[in-house]
């Protein structure tokens, strides 16, 4: 439900501020203040969830969500919005999402345990995923029916179940049943330093950080950025629908991966399996970059969507089991920065690109030289497995 009042919120607001500025460089900002919070702030984030209650620092964020979109539905019903009004809210916005997403993660490991761990966090990134594929339509349902107005100030509502569930979920540091390690104090910079060579030290953690830290800097979610121009240039009916049809393609193989490898069981968390995904993931985005059949281009959408499921749950799986218990906050803040931060410099590697060799060459190239990345940090892998002692 969080998720998909984040995307209810996205769906409203972009629309006003466009009608409003029609300033693309707002737009650009809206990219970048939502994504490098998490690039500047994810492990001071981790790092507070290991020392206090995750519960508390999720609802903190949610908090903040609630008042973005009220601040939203009080601008837009006075008529009062400026741009700099704007930029304050979408900030807002991006530092709820960082104070949200490591503590979310911790509290997960609290709720089922180890054994349970890669369930969990499969079945969460579903959750995201149902939350980003019926965000858009309700969104727009909302709008039409209720207006940017009552229709952004109902979205503030949603939010709320969470908030509710968490004031006496019993799970956090009070609840569990063993002693916790002592946590390192905040130290500034020097604990991105520390939780670094954490992750330089653990294979396994250093092997899915760069896998899903070169995803994010190389391809990231951008491609959803130009949808549009995609079903512009792929269709030759309603480009709305067309262009909806895709995203909503996208979501649909994400949604179908969490049930299917869910009631399976298949696809245990593995490096070179995790690895494996990523690489036809690659595939799938090259074959719809060059395609020129539009069900072509929704069938590896679909493929697309199903296999980044798929790998990012995994790796964020392996990275769970792995992290240390002192630091563990810490060590998923610092995915988080690989992970969500990284995707603001997505937009230079397919968008920019895409101004100059098109967006379809653009893509291609990057999904591409990212196959070839993931190549060479299989071999890399499977080299340092080799050299570890049974």
């Amino acid at each position: 439900m969080a998720m998909m009042a984040d995307s209810i919120e996205h769906v409203i607001s972009y629309w006003v501020v466009f009608q409003k500025f029609q300033s693309p460089s707002l737009g650009g900002f809206a990219v970048l203040s939502h994504w490098l919070p998490y690039l500047f702030f994810s492990v001071y984030s981790g790092a507070l969830a290991d020392r206090f209650d995750p519960r508390r620092l999720i609802q903190i964020g949610m908090a903040c969500f609630i008042t973005a979109s009220l601040a939203w539905a009080y601008f837009f019903s006075t008529d009062t919005l400026e741009i700099w009004h704007a930029q304050v809210i979408l900030v807002l916005h991006g530092c709820a999402g960082v104070l949200w997403s490591p503590a979310s993660q911790l509290l997960i490991h609290d709720i089922v345990g180890r054994e349970q761990l890669p369930s969990a966090v499969r079945l969460n990134a579903t959750a995201r995923y149902l939350g980003l594929l019926l965000g858009p339509g309700i969104g727009g349902g909302i709008l039409l029916l209720m207006g940017p107005v009552a229709g952004i100030a109902f979205n503030a509502l949603i939010y709320l179940p969470l908030v509710i569930w968490l004031w006496k979920a019993p799970y956090g540091p009070k609840f569990r049943k063993t002693a916790d390690a002592p946590h390192p104090a905040l130290r500034g910079l020097r604990d991105i330093v520390d939780t670094a060579r954490v992750v330089g030290a653990n294979p396994i953690l250093l092997a899915m950080t760069l896998l899903i830290g070169c995803a994010s800097f190389m391809v990231g979610n951008s491609y959803h950025a130009q949808m549009p121009e995609f079903a512009r240039d792929l269709g030759h009916g309603d480009v709305g629908l067309l262009y909806s049809m895709l995203l909503a393609a996208d979501a649909a193989g994400a949604l179908l991966a969490g049930i299917a490898l869910e009631s399976t069981g298949a696809l245990q968390p593995r490096p070179r399996v995790a690895f494996a995904l990523a690489m036809v993931w690659c595939l799938a985005l090259v074959g719809f970059a060059i395609t020129p059949f539009y069900a072509l281009a929704l069938v590896a959408l679909f493929i697309a969507g199903f296999v980044e499921l798929s790998f990012s749950s995994m790796a964020m799986t392996l990275v769970q089991l792995n992290a240390p218990d002192h630091v563990r906050g810490r060590v998923i803040g610092f995915y988080s920065i690989c992970s969500l931060g990284m995707r603001a410099f997505a937009g230079a590697t397919v968008g920019l690109g895409g101004t100059m060799i098109g967006i379809h060459g653009s893509l291609a190239l990057s999904a591409g030289a990212l196959f070839i990345v993931m190549t060479m940090l299989t071999l890399y892998v499977s080299r340092r497995a080799t050299k570890r002692p049974a």
